[in-house]
């Protein structure tokens, strides 16, 4: 693959606050898939002096893509929070409490995953629809099977996503048939994936294994102590896990870990699994002490709009204007299955709803979301929760060319444009009305994967 030349309009973030719109900008992306460049306010007669004066190699006139009106480029999308398994489940179960959902309806499905062959065809479909909808990164839960977890690995690498993939550990408060037979058999089944991923993709480029305990109630003591090891052994890998997401969730914690007197941070920080790499996902609760450890530990948070609303018992508005204040990584989950979408469009969204919410429920005190903090999240804000900021997020060069091409023309429901709307004006249309029909091209470290 030799450079790539893009030409038009160019959105990205710097900051939560701060989008930047670059009009008449080049984009230049080396063979690497890296961006080498990012020069704004170039009349399209002037690009081939620009390329000169920049010393690029075999340059091609006609190798431009220019972005006509009505199309810009946007970084591609981070979802923290997302359990593969449940992408044929998704819309199942809503408005049930969360551990009657995982019960009836989760752990029923994952089971199925057992079986190479239909973890083959589900996770295929899976990450094509995530591609498809502008997904360049995702913090994957895997089921708790080894062999299905490489699998998912497998078809991440052949189809160009960017992802952190884990094997689920739990050894009990799961039915029989979907529980590891032992803590020997979860860490040793961990292992293997780590392995493997490290045996796939040995640079890292687009793939890390995520250690994944998925949640406290599902792993006991001993099981939590071999994987603060692991991670203590391994501090390249990223550790993901639910926090404090739900009442009936906390409640049954606290039960089963008394001594920490019904803290989620303190519980996982005994175990060596909350720090600067932990990915939490949730967060509905929070403590002003568990606030502070976050802040102090490092920690990110996958915000979850759409399934803390719709599964888990009750409306569950996580204070992100909160987590903003005290300088707490955020990025946004689609949480696959938990919820009715796996768009982070519609995330995106539903977090200006939570938000609002949130703003009632502090009498004012968390003011809402605006449209650039909800991008933010989408996008820089993940990256830095995945511990990814200094790769994507943005298009700042030297960065990996994560990409979306967006139209706003494209057949579809997307809010019309009209004459004189403003370059602005349609990117807040396409936030709030567009779909994945307005996601023209998507690109993955300057490989185009969807077109």
């Amino acid at each position: 693959m030799g450079y790539r030349f893009f030409h038009g309009t160019v959105i990205h973030s710097r900051r939560p606050s701060e989008l930047s719109v670059l009009e008449s900008t080049l984009l230049i992306v080396d063979a690497d898939g890296k961006i080498v460049n990012l020069v704004a306010d170039v009349p399209t007669d002037k690009i081939a002096s620009v390329l000169s004066s920049l010393s690029i190699p075999s340059f091609a006139l006609d190798s431009v893509k220019y972005l006509r009106h009505g199309e810009f480029l946007i970084p591609g999308f981070v979802d923290t929070h997302n359990h593969a398994p449940q992408w044929a489940q998704r819309g199942l179960g809503q408005s049930m409490h969360i551990l009657d959902w995982l019960d009836q309806v989760t752990f029923p499905n994952e089971a199925r995953f057992r079986d190479p062959a239909y973890a083959r065809r589900v996770y295929s479909r899976c990450v094509d629809g995530f591609l498809k909808q502008g997904i360049t990164t995702a913090s994957y839960y895997g089921s708790l099977h080894a062999e299905a977890t490489n699998i998912l690995a497998d078809i991440c690498l052949e189809k160009g996503q960017r992802a952190l993939v884990g094997k689920c550990n739990m050894n009990r408060n799961a039915p029989e048939y979907y529980r590891d037979a032992s803590v020997e058999a979860s860490l040793e089944g961990t292992e293997q994936c780590i392995r493997h991923i490290r045996g796939i993709d040995p640079e890292g480029k687009l793939l890390k294994h995520v250690l994944t305990p998925r949640f406290a109630i599902s792993c006991d003591p001993d099981l939590l102590d071999g994987l603060g090891r692991l991670a203590a052994a391994n501090p390249d890998l990223p550790i993901q896990t639910h926090f404090n997401e739900a009442a009936q969730e906390m409640a049954f914690t606290k039960q089963l870990f008394p001594q920490f007197g019904g803290s989620e941070a303190d519980l996982y920080e005994h175990y060596g699994l909350l720090n600067e790499r932990s990915i939490l996902a949730h967060c509905c609760h929070m403590t002003d002490y568990e606030m502070r450890r976050l802040e102090e530990l490092g920690c990110g948070v996958a915000h979850c709009p759409v399934s803390n609303m719709t599964v888990g018992g009750g409306f569950m508005a996580a204070p992100v204007r909160d987590f903003l204040r005290h300088g707490i990584k955020v990025g946004l989950g689609t949480d696959s299955g938990g919820g009715f979408s796996s768009s982070i469009l519609d995330a995106m969204r539903q977090a200006l709803v939570a938000s609002n919410a949130r703003e009632v429920m502090s009498k004012g005190i968390d003011k809402g979301l605006d449209i650039e903090e909800l991008f933010y999240l989408a996008t820089l804000g993940g990256a830095e929760v995945c511990n990814l900021e200094a790769r994507i997020g943005n298009f700042e060069p030297g960065k990996e060319f994560d990409a979306l091409v967006i139209d706003a023309h494209a057949s579809g429901v997307m809010t019309m444009l009209e004459d004189e709307d403003s370059v602005r004006t349609m990117f807040d249309k396409f936030i709030m009305t567009g779909d994945d029909r307005n996601i023209k091209e998507v690109y993955v470290c300057g490989r185009q994967v969807k077109c």
